[in-house]
This record gives C-alpha cells, structure tokens and sequence, in this order.
C-alpha cells in the first residue's frame, strides 16, 4: 500500500488492458510498489471518473503527495477528455493525470504484440 506521506501514484484503470499497461508501464519504471497503488478495472471510461470523484477527491484533498492517474479509453470521441477533465476540482488539476488511447488499447497490440509491450514502449 502507498505511504500517504510519501509521494506516491494512484491508478484507475477503464478496463483489464489499461490495467495491464498500466502494470507493464510500473515495473518496467522499477516503481517500488510500496509508491502506487493499481486499482481494479473500473469498467468504464464513466466509472473510472465517478470512481475519483467519489472514492478520491477527498483523499487528494487529504493528502499533498498523492497524485492519480485515470487511463481511459477516448474511443475515437474527442470531447471525452475535455469533460473528463472538467470533472477534476482546479486545487488537483496538476496532481490528475488523464491518459488513454484514442481509440482501444487492443488496436495498439498488432504493433507491440500485447500489452506488456505497450506498457514498456511507454515506460
């Protein structure tokens, strides 16, 4: 679990292939996992935002040195980042990160063979 007085990376991933980017991404980094903490899926771009809103805010609030990041899918619409954003009180707006492929993350895996390969490519 992250130490909540240390600076340390919260995850909310949309789906399984998010969180296993996002999982690729950490080791490849040699993150210690005692400095982020990967949630669960979410299961939708939807519940990814109400997930921080709900369950987050308030830690963040709480907390100075935590930061998250919330890894949607945008699915091709590219409003969704600017309401995604919207959702992120002006205190957090530089401790929230909104990352996410334009499409799906499973069009990226004919170029990186799965998604251990993105994670790393990114990393």
């Amino acid at each position: 679990m992250a130490n909540d007085y240390l600076p340390h990376i919260f995850v909310i991933p949309e789906d399984d292939a998010n969180r296993q980017i996002a999982l690729a991404f950490l080791l490849e980094l040699g993150m210690k996992s005692n400095r982020y903490k990967l949630f669960p899926p979410a299961r939708g771009w939807r519940n990814v935002l109400e997930s921080f809103e709900v369950d987050h805010v308030a830690g963040m609030e709480r907390f100075s040195k935590r930061f998250i990041i919330l890894l949607i899918d945008f699915d091709g619409d590219s409003s969704r980042f600017a309401y995604a954003k919207s959702k992120v009180p002006s205190g957090l707006i530089d401790r929230v990160f909104i990352f996410g492929t334009l499409s799906k993350p499973e069009d990226l895996k004919q170029q990186f063979g799965n998604f251990d390969g993105i994670g790393a490519a990114l990393a």
